[in-house]
């Protein structure tokens, strides 16, 4: 095993022990997704075109892609906080690889998310949600969630290294939960005025929404909207990766750097 995948693990390691020390925080985070998918479900389906069941099964995936994009927020006030602390300072006086330290926050982050999504998907089930598409569907449903979350906490480390303080991360960080509001995770965006349904379908929560939906078999894709949301998988994947490809390396430039 190289150095920098020693590294990597020592840190992976590291984040996880973080998270089972703080076995609360961690409950909370995951019951969120779960109180909203009850309560939009049973009180905002009764509101919409396709209430009920229906509207279930179409909430599910919004629910999964919103909690992902959490990890802007969560990377964001960890790697903040590592900082603030003295911790990043800490790191960087010790032989680790440079890619280790963000890359085993974002790693770590990935397992606990993972881990985590399943009680939501048991729930779903409970309630009416059905994977109507095929299992390798549903496969590459779940592998481009987990990317999608890998990039929001890629982008998070990068901002809670440039912010250095656990406050400002924190007001930041919250702002994100505008994010999927403008989207098509909650509601079609067909019915929204035409520059806003333009905002929202070029926001990559939407995309990869679309996406979910179309692999799991819960909604057919929309007929003429943008390009990311006519071609879901394929803008889920670009998003996803661009984000990956812009602020990992950020990061990683940011923590070598120290400033």
């Amino acid at each position: 095993m190289s150095a920098w995948a020693y590294d990597g693990l020592a840190m992976t390691g590291r984040q996880l022990r973080r998270v089972r020390n703080s076995p609360g925080l961690a409950i909370l985070t995951q019951m969120m997704p779960i109180n909203m998918l009850l309560f939009f479900g049973y009180v905002f389906g009764s509101a919409l075109a396709t209430p009920g069941r229906e509207y279930r099964a179409f909430l599910l995936p919004g629910l999964l892609v919103a909690t992902a994009a959490g990890g802007v927020m969560t990377g964001m006030f960890q790697a903040a906080a590592d900082t603030h602390r003295g911790v990043m300072d800490r790191f960087r006086t010790l032989p680790v690889s440079r890619a280790a330290v963000p890359l085993g926050q974002a790693v770590a982050d990935l397992v606990v998310t993972a881990v985590g999504t399943v009680p939501l998907l048991l729930v779903g089930l409970a309630v009416g949600w059905r994977i109507e598409g095929s299992a390798l569907d549903a496969a590459g449903a779940v592998g481009l969630l987990l990317l999608f979350r890998f990039a929001c906490t890629c982008a998070g480390i990068f901002l809670g290294l440039l912010t250095r303080s656990e406050d400002a991360a924190g007001q930041l960080g919250a702002s994100s939960f505008v994010l999927p509001l403008l989207s098509d995770a909650y509601i079609p965006t067909d019915r929204l005025p035409g520059w806003l349904r333009t905002l929202a379908e070029w926001n990559p929560i939407s995309a990869v929404t679309t996406a979910l939906r179309d692999l799991f078999g819960n909604a057919p894709v929309p007929r003429g909207a943008a390009w990311p949301v006519a071609h879901p998988i394929a803008g889920a994947l670009a998003w996803s990766l661009a984000l990956v490809a812009v602020f990992l390396p950020l990061a990683v430039r940011r923590y070598s750097r120290g400033e």
